[in-house]
């Protein structure tokens, strides 16, 4: 366990060295309240972890939802737990299309003038009266990394991408908090453009 320890941390110096930073692809999920979670699958259900995300603490979930719209659903959109204060739906710019719906670029979080959405699982079906996004793009952070970057909380900055279909991402949000590993998340329709993955790096432009 010390080993693994000192390896990450001596991989996470490395890369603020040469100023790459990991990417994180992001697919269409769901967050859950815990009211909204005995709703949909039973009262006192606990979630099922499959295996933990780059976040601390975060984890994906062997649980999945149907999305339902006015013009169409999705079906087996993961749960990511653990459970939230407020339930939160992340899709991506086409699912606004097949569902019928016009989510708002937002940070997670900020919910307020979000369009809501029906959700089923096994027990029944609820509806959200807000909590639709398509997420912003941004890079996760220790105050420590920020530092050594220059950037700040909520700083807007853009990003380079090498290779193939490499090239530059503006309106990317800085998030410093005290439990963050370093990553700067995209989605997965903003990786089908431009090649990247969950091996990919970018770094910061000046």
């Amino acid at each position: 366990m010390v080993t693994l320890l000192m390896d990450a941390v001596k991989e996470h110096n490395m890369r603020l060295q040469s100023g790459a930073i990991p990417v994180g692809v992001s697919n269409r999920h769901v967050h859950l309240s815990e009211y909204d979670l005995f709703a949909l699958f039973g009262t006192g259900y606990m979630l099922t972890k499959t295996k933990d995300i780059s976040q601390p603490g975060q984890f994906a979930c062997k649980e999945t939802v149907t999305l339902a719209g006015p013009h169409g659903a999705i079906e087996k959109v993961r749960v990511l737990g653990p459970v939230r204060k407020e339930s939160q739906v992340e899709i991506l710019r086409a699912d606004c299309f097949k569902l019928g719906i016009k989510a708002p670029l937002k940070m997670s979080g900020d919910l307020d003038g979000t369009p809501g959405i029906t959700l089923v699982g096994p027990e029944r079906s609820i509806y959200l009266p807000r909590g639709v996004i398509i997420a912003k793009r941004h890079i996760h952070m220790l105050p420590e990394d920020a530092q050594q970057f220059g950037v700040v909380d909520g700083q807007v900055v853009s990003v380079q991408a090498g290779g193939p279909r490499g090239g530059w991402l503006g309106n990317v949000v800085i998030r410093v908090t005290l439990t963050s590993a370093l990553e700067c998340h995209i989605d997965t329709e903003e990786a089908n453009a431009m090649n990247l993955d969950n091996s990919s790096k970018i770094t910061i432009g000046k």
